[in-house]
């Protein structure tokens, strides 16, 4: 009988010498470093100066303000804090929309600007009386914010705003302090003037508040993606080792089925037609979890399920296509596509006009912008087609037709070419499973 301490130590020799075989680690440590090297760069890149980034962030500015223009010029005080608010902030930062206030409340409400700047009807007048005794407010200024565009975006607009708005008042202090030396005004006087505009902040758009200060579109539209991708995931592995073609595995145990004689192209069928029937299950699931027992802030819950169920099918669907043409590192590929890239390219939680222009290149097609811009217009903005929506579901449509084109696409032609999974080999050692 041979004792415990000799068994040990011919273990650890037979894997020493096993792990002295360069080539058994040349795949996994060159996967591997890419792997932490390219996720590495793509979610620090996307993150690391959102504000050297900025570029054109859509803000609105709505003048209301009636005058009339102070004594000598022809303009409003409005429409000169219009235009020094332009010239205050840096060029291609900011997009500044000049709107009507019913336009504003329209873009606020679809999504289509992350702040704004209001200018009182009654501003000049307001501004003119503090030089007299009728002064019984200082003006206002009002920065709006749009919370459901996400806590980033709608804090950058606030900032730049607020600041320009200050701007503006500086100047227009520099003015009123500059009369009110020449009408003899005291030194208190004119340092009260020096700053004589308010500026406050108001929420522009309300979201509820269970929508994680507007995250929950982006962290329920992750819920999708790596639903739709670990559920394509283990159906792959699922059917693979029921028709046995992989070894199934758990803890020590081990079974090998019988193989089942069936093409590429019928094995793909079979897993897309599973992922279509599992996914109704867990897009349920997904929907009862998050409004029913956490309490997530929803609306339109029939589109929600309905827009869940197809874009976690989406991805889903896409997964298998990628695992059927790529094989085993079709996982990889599809970690790629579906996570690594999509997830600094969803501008959910940074915009994407404050990340590098490679991002907003991704962003053009890669799934997880699609799907938090559809849910954010159905959780924030009562299912407009025009905050996103639209856009949302012809990605949709078009990622399904896709993953079914290029998966079959690649499993006829490893079929016509006689590419089984399964072949016998001539060098097969005894034991080993050809």
């Amino acid at each position: 009988m041979t004792p415990a301490g000799s068994g040990n130590r011919e273990t650890l020799a037979r894997a020493f010498a096993v792990a002295r075989r360069g080539k058994l680690w040349l795949v996994p440590t060159v996967l591997c470093a890419l792997v932490a090297l390219l996720l590495t760069l793509l979610y620090m890149g996307g993150i690391l100066n959102p504000q050297g980034n900025l570029r054109r962030l859509p803000v609105a500015l709505v003048n209301t303000d009636q005058g009339p223009p102070p004594a000598g010029q022809q303009q409003t005080l409005g429409a000169q804090v219009a235009q020094s608010v332009v010239a205050a902030t840096p060029a291609g930062t900011v997009q500044w929309r000049r709107l009507s206030q019913a336009q504003m409340q329209d873009q606020l409400a679809s999504g289509k600007v992350y702040g704004a700047l209001l200018i009182p009807a009654d501003f000049t007048s307001s501004v003119a009386a503090l030089l007299t005794p009728r002064d019984t407010a200082r003006p206002v200024l009002t920065v709006l914010t749009n919370p459901g565009l996400g806590s980033l975006g709608s804090s950058l607009a606030s900032q730049i705003t607020q600041r320009a708005a200050h701007q503006a008042s500086l100047e227009i202090g520099r003015q009123l302090a500059s009369r009110a030396t020449a009408e003899g005004a005291t030194t208190t006087t004119r340092t009260l003037l020096g700053d004589p505009i308010t500026v406050t902040t108001q929420v522009g758009h309300p979201i509820g508040k269970h929508s994680g200060l507007g995250l929950t579109a982006f962290y329920f539209a992750l819920l999708l993606v790596l639903t739709g991708f670990i559920g394509g995931n283990i159906i792959n592995s699922g059917v693979d080792a029921g028709l046995g073609y992989t070894d199934n595995e758990i803890g020590p145990w081990h079974t090998r089925r019988p193989t089942v004689p069936i093409s590429r192209t019928q094995t793909l069928l079979l897993k897309m037609l599973m992922t279509a029937g599992i996914t109704v299950l867990t897009t349920s699931l997904l929907m009862i979890a998050a409004i029913g027992i956490l309490g997530m802030d929803a609306t339109h819950l029939p589109l929600l399920w309905i827009f869940s169920y197809c874009a976690s099918l989406a991805v889903g669907l896409g997964v298998q296509a990628i695992n059927a043409a790529f094989g085993g590192i079709g996982q990889v590929v599809s970690m790629f596509v579906f996570i690594a890239l999509a997830l600094p390219s969803s501008g959910a939680t940074i915009p994407l006009h404050a990340v590098p222009g490679f991002y907003r290149f991704l962003a053009l097609f890669e799934p997880m912008r699609q799907l938090s811009d559809g849910v954010r217009a159905i959780l924030y903005f009562d299912a407009r087609a025009d905050a996103g929506l639209t856009r949302a579901w012809i990605m949709i449509a078009i990622g399904v037709a896709v993953a079914l084109l290029f998966g079959f696409a690649m499993t006829r032609y490893y079929d016509r070419k006689g590419l089984h999974r399964l072949v016998a080999r001539s060098d097969a050692t005894p034991g080993e499973t050809p």
